[in-house]
C-alpha cells in the first residue's frame, strides 16, 4: 500500500483563493518610517500602488480630497522642519494654509499615508494599516 503525497499549492492557485488588497501608498523612499509600513503592509500580502512624494508632488486640489473631513493638523509632519520653525504646534496654520504649505514642500507631510476603500491612515499606525 502506498501513501498519497500531497503537493502543497502553488503561489498562482493561493493567490486565486486569497486576491491580494491593493492601496496607495504615498511616501518618502529615503524615509524609515515609510520603509517600515512598507514591510508591514507587503507581509500581510497587500499590492501597494506606490506614489513618490518627492518627484510626484501632491497638488491642492488632491490634498483638498485626501484631507477630506478629517482635522488637517493630522497630515502635518511634527518631525519637518518647516513646521518647528514656524511653531506649528503652539500656532497651527488654517486649513487653506497648511494645505498650500503642504502642496509646496511634501516634507510637511505625514507619512506615510495609505489610501484604500475611502480609508486614509497617516503615519505608522498598525491597527489603521490592517483593516483596509
Amino acid at each position: 500500500m502506498t501513501k498519497a503525497v500531497r503537493k502543497p499549492p502553488s503561489r498562482a492557485a493561493a493567490a486565486k483563493r486569497k486576491p491580494r488588497k491593493t492601496v496607495q501608498f504615498l511616501h518618502k523612499p529615503t524615509c524609515a518610517t515609510c520603509r517600515k509600513a512598507r514591510r508591514f503592509m507587503e507581509k500581510r500580502g497587500y499590492h501597494l500602488n506606490f506614489r513618490d512624494l518627492t518627484k510626484n508632488k501632491l497638488t491642492v486640489a488632491e490634498l483638498e480630497k485626501l484631507i477630506g473631513n478629517h482635522d488637517h493638523e493630522e497630515f502635518l509632519n511634527p518631525r519637518s522642519e518647516i513646521y518647528r520653525e514656524n511653531d506649528m504646534k503652539e500656532n497651527p496654520p488654517s486649513r487653506r494654509t497648511a494645505i498650500s504649505m503642504m502642496a509646496k514642500d511634501p516634507n510637511l507631510i505625514r507619512r506615510p499615508v495609505v489610501v484604500a476603500r475611502g480609508r486614509v491612515v497617516i503615519g505608522y499606525n498598525e491597527k489603521g494599516m490592517i483593516r483596509f
